[in-house]
């Protein structure tokens, strides 16, 4: 199963239409969103091409194959516009291993959940990267619409037993097996 992980949209939909394209491409059987999907709250600048409603429509085009969790900027009327369940945080089993997806508000490399997990996948922080530590690997996928500190407009790929961290055009930023 390929998994598709996007972060920290803003309602841009400028990159509502890069992140169509990359499903395109990419071809996943599921889409994890991990939140911040409509607005750019009071911290971030106005993404490219600010239209959430633009947002909404594309992710409810791909309602049947999205699982989504709750960012720090996402609000209760969210949830009305969006066709699919935003979550608190989503658990999965891939290929053996347990991967525990949430925003990163909450959860990262420093808080961790009382639940067990190998593998904890997150954005808020929009800055990419994938880390070890204490034997967990974290990976965080950065934001597709509004990175910092230098990084790109990133997204992952989960497939067979390979974390790829990517930019928008696709290209390969980071590789980690697992």
């Amino acid at each position: 199963m390929k998994y598709l992980v996007v972060s920290d949209i803003h309602g841009s939909g400028f990159y509502a239409r890069k992140l169509e394209e990359i499903i395109d491409k990419e071809n996943p059987n599921k889409i994890i969103l991990l939140g911040d999907l409509y607005y750019h709250g009071p911290r971030n600048p106005l993404t490219q091409e600010y239209a959430p409603k633009e947002v909404a429509a594309l992710l409810n085009s791909q309602k049947d194959k999205t699982l989504a969790v709750r960012g720090n900027c996402d609000a209760e009327v969210d949830q009305m516009i969006s066709e699919f369940k935003i979550e608190e945080n989503i658990t999965l089993d891939i290929n053996g291993k347990k991967f525990f997806f949430t925003h990163g508000h909450k959860y990262n490399i420093d808080i961790w959940p009382e639940e067990e997990f190998d593998v904890m996948v997150y954005g808020h922080f929009h800055t990419g990267f994938i880390k070890e530590k204490e034997g967990k690997i974290f990976v965080n996928s950065g934001s597709i619409s509004l990175p910092k500190n230098n990084t790109k407009n990133s997204y992952l790929i989960i497939d067979n037993n390979s974390i790829l961290l990517k930019d928008v055009n696709g290209n390969i930023i980071e590789k980690r097996e697992f």
